[in-house]
């Protein structure tokens, strides 16, 4: 089957389901899974003029896949400041996030706006305003009528950041012509490692470069420095140590080692940042003891030096708590989840630290434990024991804190394969 008679199947079928998709994003909506404001721009309506000039439309579909995205667009704005970048994702948070930057100044030359739902009105409106002169593409987030579409105009179009886990591979392999058609759309694909360059090519992608995982070339999370200082002035030279991005079934294993440390360190205070910030009243309820006294930071509950454990519920802050702790164990590696991204702290001097389920970062695992930037452990027992050194030893805790910072620091070399490539694919 031709593209043109999958883009005209879609089409077709997309008219017919409208109704229901209307109703579907409306459910959302209500649910709290939709911006009720913005909800228009799900259906391609844009939130302002297009700027002259030429514009790049950049996709990711979530809070990871945009974040991954950020460092090569401030690359590309700082090499081209005359480029409009429209940033589309599809779940609130991550929007919630890219307002959080805006406001920090860190989304200079961005547009975001919410990726249209993959009707033919709502892509033909979106495209129609928009006029992108090239699209990239993150990761493996694909709509077949977006695709199609762009193919049909003639959009030169660019996946970055791409993976293929064997497992996926497997079931695409069930729809050897729809994963051809789709990997085809793309005019060259970037890799992140060399084993989702052959399983992709393995699917029937043409043109496909490993260049390695832009999640590994991203400036330091950011933070205002007026509030890490009054943080630090605020905890002065109290031992500390923060759980981030934590999962359900990790915040009480943590909870156990704080207790079995804080009599060998007077006023430690362990500090909880869970994956998803609306699990915080949750967290507080379950850790909440006795001898525990819990603090809610989405409740503006202060830190006393009676506090134990410090829940950060709050979303868009993981860089002021990496600022704060030395030591950091990196949530979603406790439990069979895969881990979270271990060179985020690494970038802020912290020493890191990971449980045995690290799967999702393997190659920065791997670079990391070589540089001496990282210890992994096995258990909740383990945890433990590492800490106690580190909280013991601040100079050790230190060297390997330098050793994770450099290892970090190398793995830019992609943003300029990716910003050569955009650069030279743009018209004129």
């Amino acid at each position: 089957m031709s593209m043109d008679w999958r883009r005209l199947l879609w089409r077709g079928t997309g008219h017919l389901l409208a109704p229901a998709v209307m109703l579907w994003l409306r459910r959302r909506a209500d649910a709290g899974k939709e911006d009720a404001a913005r909800l228009a721009e799900r259906l391609g309506h844009a939130i302002m003029a297009r700027p002259a000039g030429r514009l790049v439309w950049c996709h990711g579909a979530s809070v990871g896949e945009a974040q991954a995205l950020l460092p090569l667009l401030q690359h590309l704005h700082a090499a081209r400041p005359d480029l409009t970048l429209l940033l589309t994702t599809g779940t609130v948070t991550s929007a919630e996030l890219m307002r959080q930057r805006a406001a920090q100044g860190t989304l200079k030359g961005v547009i975001h706006q919410f990726v249209p739902v993959d009707l033919p009105n709502a892509v033909d409106r979106f495209l129609d305003h928009w006029r992108p002169d090239l699209v990239l593409w993150s990761e493996s987030d694909f709509w077949p009528g977006i695709l199609a579409e762009i193919q049909h105009r003639d959009i030169p179009s660019l996946l970055v950041n791409a993976r293929m886990s064997e497992r996926s591979c497997r079931r695409w392999s069930l729809a050897p012509q729809t994963a051809h058609w789709l990997l085809r759309s793309f005019r060259t694909i970037y890799a992140q490692t060399a084993q989702d360059a052959e399983r992709l090519r393995r699917l029937g992608a043409a043109n496909v470069i490993e260049a390695g995982n832009l999640k590994q070339a991203a400036p330091p999370l950011p933070a205002h420095a007026e509030t890490v200082m009054q943080w630090q002035m605020t905890l002065g030279d109290r031992p500390r140590w923060l759980a981030a991005s934590t999962h359900p079934g990790e915040e009480q294993q943590i909870a156990g080692v704080h207790r079995a440390l804080k009599s060998r360190f007077p006023g430690l205070l362990t500090i909880i940042a869970p994956r998803h910030p609306q699990r915080g009243s949750e967290i507080a309820a379950a850790l909440a003891t006795p001898d525990c006294a819990i603090a809610l930071r989405s409740r503006s509950e202060a830190v006393t030096e009676a506090t134990d454990i410090y829940v950060a519920d709050t979303l868009g802050e993981l860089g002021l708590w990496y600022r704060l702790c030395p030591a950091v164990m990196m949530g979603g590696s406790l439990i069979p989840h895969g881990g979270q991204n271990p060179l985020e702290p690494a970038r802020l001097d912290c020493a890191v630290l990971f449980g045995p389920s690290m799967f999702n970062f393997s190659e920065a695992v791997a670079g990391l434990l070589e540089a001496g930037g990282a210890q992994q452990v096995q258990d909740a027992a383990e945890l433990t024991a590492a800490l106690g050194i580190l909280l013991a030893d601040p100079a050790k805790t230190a060297g390997i804190a330098a050793a994770a910072r450099t290892y970090a620091g190398g793995q830019n070399r992609i943003l300029d394969i990716l910003g050569d490539a955009v650069l030279q694919r743009l018209p004129g």
